[in-house]
């Protein structure tokens, strides 16, 4: 038995996806047959994903969202994932700087840790998703917001570091997307479009059922 909060951005939510409604529905779906046919094997998903979420707008939610979806059972499980960090990556050209400092983004998630630990010995990160460009220097509806590779690479990389530095699961999207032709998975060059959100989607359920949390 367990209960899986999935805390993140607009690609957590499944913004986009023309068919079922993100990665983390699909999460849900899969596991909901799963507990339909072994009830002993018994999950609920919450997709916690709030578009345009960055890690500090994320974190004065985490808390108190957490505590509403637990209830007190001993023989319950909770597992805790994060996808956030794509926007605080964004680069503001009025600003000259990103949404959120690197160095503020790392403080974020040892926020996140310590939080986290409160409720659950299994939490996880979710890492970020390559953009095309293309269509993304600048996004089309603000024309001062820039996503670029190489930002968004540096923030997967210190992610995935924090995570190995902190003791907690990495899920790598970033490299496996990059490995793709991965602009094909994009709806707008940003968001996943109902394929991109089947590779995530893959991605995790194997890395859930590999480290036997499902």
């Amino acid at each position: 038995m367990a209960r899986i909060l999935i805390f993140g951005d607009s690609i957590v939510y499944g913004v986009l996806d023309e068919k079922k409604g993100g990665w983390v529905q699909r999460l849900r779906s899969f596991l909901d047959e799963k507990t339909l046919s072994d009830p002993e094997s018994y999950y609920v998903v919450y997709n916690l994903g709030v578009t345009g979420n960055n890690t500090k707008k994320l974190l004065k939610r985490f808390e108190f969202e957490t505590e509403q979806r637990l209830i007190e059972d001993e023989g319950e499980e909770t597992v805790i994932i994060f996808g956030i960090g794509v926007n605080d990556s964004q680069f503001v050209l009025s600003q000259n700087s990103q949404r959120v400092s690197l160095e503020e983004y790392i403080k974020n998630l040892k926020n996140y840790v310590n939080s986290a630990r409160k409720f659950s010995r299994e939490i996880l990160f979710v890492g970020l998703t390559p953009v095309d460009e293309k269509r993304t220097t600048p996004i089309p509806w603000n024309k001062d917001k820039f996503y670029k590779n190489e930002y968004i690479k540096q923030f997967n990389d210190s992610l995935r570091l924090f995570c190995k530095k902190n003791n907690v699961y990495f899920i790598e999207i970033f490299e496996e997307m990059i490995k793709m032709d991965y602009s094909k998975l994009l709806y707008d060059g940003l968001h996943p479009n109902s394929e991109g959100h089947e590779k995530i989607f893959e991605i995790v359920k194997d890395y859930l059922i590999k480290n036997k949390i499902i």
